[in-house]
């Protein structure tokens, strides 16, 4: 009698055990959070002045719900600058800005509407994303030249703005086929919600353009599961 019930107490753990497998198997895992750094040339447009190709760090936070749709908040440290006093050609025009920006973007990469499984094509594009969202800039002009006839802005304001950006995520694989190294290349514009970027008062928005590159790192258990392979 205790030897039958031990029999079946021992098939039946074997059966879930087997099941419990069974369904995790079913996707392919891959980890719900990313943290990553990247650095990014950058230019001004404002109209008025030359531009100039700057630099800023980045950090991110990267909450994945699947692996082709993110959502992503970022910090940037950097500079922006245009002009150039000494030529003719600006006017006289010149400044220097330190600014840090914060902002929120979705991220929709193409691999989660296309079926990539059946195309080569498709799986070349999978990793393609669009992305958009809002920010907050905060500049501080640290040198500037007001010569001419604009009027002066603010040496120090914070202003929104709408991120949008276009990219490439190359996916790096584990042992066990999951993403956790991710190299992102991306093309951002920044389009401000008023004109104190530059230091200059004109009335009109500005905007500054992002030229990015960036590393983001899984971390976590990396046992949420998709429904389709992830790797190529």
């Amino acid at each position: 009698m205790i030897k039958s019930i031990l029999k079946t107490t021992l098939l039946t753990t074997i059966v879930c055990f087997s099941t419990f497998i069974a369904k995790a198997q079913l996707g392919y895992n891959f980890s719900q959070v990313d943290l990553g750094v990247g650095i990014g040339l950058n230019q001004v447009s404002d109209g008025i002045t030359p531009k100039t190709m700057t630099q800023s760090i980045h950090f991110n936070f990267t909450y994945n719900k699947t692996p082709y749709t993110n959502f992503v908040f970022e910090a940037q440290f950097g500079k922006l600058a245009g002009g150039d006093s000494t030529s003719a050609k600006s006017g006289g025009l010149q400044y220097n800005n330190n600014y840090a920006a914060f902002l929120f973007r979705g991220q929709l990469q193409l691999g989660e509407i296309l079926d990539y499984q059946r195309s080569p094509f498709y799986n070349a594009l999978k990793n393609l994303y669009v992305s958009a969202g809002l920010g907050f800039v905060v500049n501080h002009i640290t040198s500037i030249s007001r010569i001419g006839s604009f009027t002066p802005g603010l040496d120090n304001s914070n202003l929104p703005f709408i991120p949008v950006r276009l990219g490439y995520e190359f996916k790096i694989f584990n042992s066990y086929q999951q993403p956790n190294i991710k190299i992102d290349l991306g093309l951002q514009y920044n389009y401000v919600l008023g004109d104190n970027l530059d230091g200059y008062a004109t009335g009109t928005n500005q905007a500054y353009i992002q030229y990015t590159l960036g590393v983001k790192f899984a971390i976590g258990s990396g046992n949420t599961s998709y429904k389709k392979q992830i790797p190529y």
